[in-house]
């Protein structure tokens, strides 16, 4: 019996508004959409007032507040009804300690300290005395003041909202509160403690998530006894690893998860252009990003690139984007991250010292992936060392060292210490930094992207594609997620953009030269977030610009931000968009990008669900879906209107490419059924031929290679150079009669042997894609 994948995935967002019954409630509209499994986000117990589920505080229960195991269960019930799988997120690396009150383990690890039965299930250094929790405010006093408002009830310490444990025995009415602070396992300091030294490693930068130690054996089965629970009774289908780069060895946490389940795995792993998934994990692949940065890579003109360039040039935003990227690594690694580096650091001078943070913070920014997997990824750790030796030789020796034991000992702290915060030090420096500061092309700023990188030929294309089918075939596939910095529409339509750089420039002077923002990087983003998300509201620009802003961490930053640059921020989406002739302008140029767009969504729409790999939908985005990052791409999803959509699509319509989206509901409907319906197992790269060539890609899966998937790309510049023509892609051989699945268009044989080619100014008259099935 073959291992278990779905044909596909829809991805649901589970919170406020949707919990498990209401989810329970689309499967109907699933199914007949065509989707495979239901893949929700994580639906364990996260912390009160968790909008988005990976701050769990308690692994051994179903999120009351998404309806508990009875919602789980009626959900599972309904997908298994109609031969649907049910996914689910995990989160292994980390759990919420904000509100200690709402996490039992972490509750009893403050409660007793180190003898805790849990303090071996949270990555703590007791080496230095009581737990610090940066929790205090801090008017520049320290966190004394707020000290002073410490108090006792209901045998806790209260500070604010929050609740601490006290320790048996040390509290008795009438007992100086800051000895019975002064008694406890822990100590309440100020938020900017945080910032400096932390005894827990955390999640990133956030200091209200722990890292759990999954290592441990017993950690790891209390941390899944309730996964495991619903796998052993047939409840769950697959699982979705957040994070596995922060375990201290994601290869032998995989290893155990696959022994105790033998479902769909995929690792939310993001690989750079180039890198493989280690051959060692016993996974069906990742969460897709690679397949992203592939397929809309596709749509980006290379020829865009110079005048890009110059075009943040002339503003006076960053250019070099190795440069920015380098820099934005190293604030990530000094400051962000600087708790990490000095415990780092303390491995190597036990006493602390300057050169050894350096040394570490250096390194860390100088790796080309996001982890080093020792022994296996030697060569990465090497080129890292490498790198780290050239930019800064005054610490060659120090690097020489710490290389020297990391060679000696791949396995021990120093070695597995750096690798899982070489991870958090390219996603916080890249994605959440230099992609905000580098903005030449925001089309390219995407989770496992490469701004560096301008397009992907179709030559590129096929051959990952090939080497998807061919070695991991189950792996996921995405275009949007809830982590990507803004939805496949948009990037769809700023795509467009590299195909009329010129136009854009001189755009973008004017709209600059009438109401620009002070920050040129900003300034840049601002006006092509606006392009590719337009009509958008103040309200939503101002928010997205503010958390930019904030990201880029110069003019202003989430901690000691600039309250005037913020203000001129804020302010800017409703002057802009309350001058005429500017939005009378901008609307203008979008029209005439926004065709050019739709034909780019249903493109990469189409390749991505024709192609390997297990396609993910996420929610909403079966319609145009113009969303930007988080908190945005998790806004409520009407569904009511989708499903009306759908039930005219059923009644058999076929959808003009307008502003309603039914056109992508068609294209994604179409080629889900096909992917349900029919083996699409193997891989055949297809060859258009004639003047239009380079605007068409093309391939054919299928044992008979009987489904062929046809999209435009560069739209603009094949209306420019008149159309197809009479340019055509020539079809598999083999007997029967090929028809478009789109329009039901049956492709007469143009030869007596049966021979078919698809003449593309035909078959892409009515939409800009082709889904060719062989009966």
């Amino acid at each position: 019996m073959d291992p278990y994948s779905p044909t596909s995935t829809y991805r649901l967002q589970l919170g406020p508004g949707l919990a498990l019954e209401q989810a329970a409630e689309l499967v109907d509209y699933l199914d007949r959409l065509g989707a495979g499994a239901a893949y929700l986000s994580p639906i364990l117990t996260a912390a009160p007032g968790s909008r988005h589920g990976y701050d769990v505080v308690d692994p051994s229960s179903v999120a009351a507040a998404l309806g508990g195991d009875p919602g789980r269960r009626k959900l599972v019930e309904r997908l298994h009804e109609r031969g649907m799988g049910a996914v689910v997120d995990i989160v292994p690396n980390h759990m919420s300690v904000a509100a200690p009150a709402a996490n039992p383990w972490w509750w009893e690890v403050l409660r007793s300290g180190r003898d805790s039965p849990y303090a071996r299930c949270f990555d703590v250094d007791w080496s230095g005395g009581p737990l610090e929790l940066p929790v205090l405010a801090d008017d520049g006093d320290g966190g004394a003041a707020a000290l002073e408002r410490i108090g006792v009830a209901d045998d806790c310490l209260t500070y604010e909202d929050l609740r601490f444990p006290l320790a048996p025995g040390t509290y008795s009415p009438g007992d100086p509160l800051a000895r019975v602070h002064e008694r406890q396992h822990y100590r309440l300091v100020s938020w900017r403690r945080g910032r400096e030294r932390l005894a827990y490693r955390r999640f990133f930068d956030v200091t209200g998530l722990a890292a759990v130690r999954v290592q441990d054996p017993d950690v790891f089965a209390a941390a899944h006894a309730e996964i495991l629970r619903w796998a052993e009774r047939g409840e769950l289908d697959g699982l979705r690893v957040d994070h596995p780069d922060g375990l201290s060895d994601p290869g032998g946490y995989l290893r155990r998860l696959r022994d105790a389940f033998d479902g769909w795995i995929v690792a939310e792993k993001i690989l750079e252009p180039g890198e493989a998934l280690p051959a060692s994990w016993p996974v069906d692949g990742t969460t897709g990003y690679d397949a992203l940065r592939e397929v809309c890579g596709l749509f980006v003109d290379p020829a865009g690139e110079r005048p890009l360039t110059d075009l943040a040039a002339s503003l006076g935003a960053p250019t070099d984007v190795a440069a920015v990227q380098a820099e934005s690594r190293r604030l990530a690694a000094r400051e962000l991250l600087a708790p990490e580096v000095r415990r780092i650091a303390a491995l190597i001078a036990p006493a602390g010292s300057e050169p050894a943070e350096a040394a570490v913070a250096e390194l860390l920014a100088s790796f080309e992936t996001y982890r080093s997997y020792l022994p296996e990824g030697r060569a990465v750790w090497d080129r890292a060392v490498a790198r780290a030796r050239a930019a800064r030789p005054d610490l060659a020796a120090v690097l020489g060292g710490v290389d020297d034991a990391v060679r000696a000992d791949p396995a021990g702290e120093l070695a597995v210490r750096i690798q899982q915060t070489s991870g958090m030090v390219m996603a916080k420096g890249t994605e959440d930094t230099a992609f905000y500061r580098a903005t030449r092309f925001a089309a390219l700023n995407e989770v496992g992207g490469d701004p560096a990188r301008f397009g992907v030929s179709p030559e590129e294309f096929h051959a990952c594609c090939a080497r998807r089918e061919a070695e991991r075939p189950a792996t996921m596939t995405a275009l949007s997620t809830h982590d990507t910095k803004r939805s496949e529409d948009v990037r769809a339509r700023l795509a467009a953009l590299s195909e009329i750089p010129e136009e854009f420039s001189a755009a973008v002077h004017r709209w600059h030269t009438a109401c620009g923002i002070s920050d040129p990087a900003l300034d840049l983003l601002a006006w092509q977030t606006l392009v590719g998300t337009w009509p958008i509201s103040a309200a939503r620009l101002r928010d997205y610009l503010i958390k930019a802003a904030r990201e880029q961490k110069e003019r202003t930053a989430w901690i000691d931000g600039d309250g005037a640059f913020e203000d001129e921020v804020a302010a800017w989406p409703e002057r802009m968009l309350s001058t005429e002739d500017l939005c009378a302008d901008v609307a203008a140029f979008v029209g005439r990008v926004r065709p050019a767009g739709w034909s780019n969504s249903l493109g990469q729409k189409l390749l991505q669900l024709a192609g390997p790999g297990v396609p993910d939908l996420y929610q909403g985005s079966e319609l145009w879906d113009l969303s930007l990052v988080d908190p945005d791409n998790r806004r409520p999803v009407d569904f009511t209107c989708r499903r009306t959509h759908l039930e005219r699509l059923e009644r058999g319509r076929r959808p003009d490419v307008d502003a309603t989206g039914e056109a992508k509901l068609h294209v994604v409907r179409t080629a889900l059924h096909v992917r349900r319906d029919r083996d699409l197992r193997g891989y055949l790269p297809l060859e258009a031929v004639g003047p239009a060539a380079d605007h068409a890609v093309a391939f054919a899966r299928g044992p008979r290679r009987d489904v062929v998937a046809v999209a435009t790309r560069l739209p603009l510049g094949l209306a420019a150079a008149g159309g197809w023509g009479d340019t055509s892609v020539a079809l598999p051989g083999g007997r029967g009669t090929w028809t478009d699945a789109l329009t039901g268009r049956v492709l007469l044989p143009q030869r007596t042997d049966g021979f078919c080619a698809a003449d593309l100014a035909t078959v892409l008259d009515r939409y800009p894609v082709a889904l060719l099935v062989r009966g």
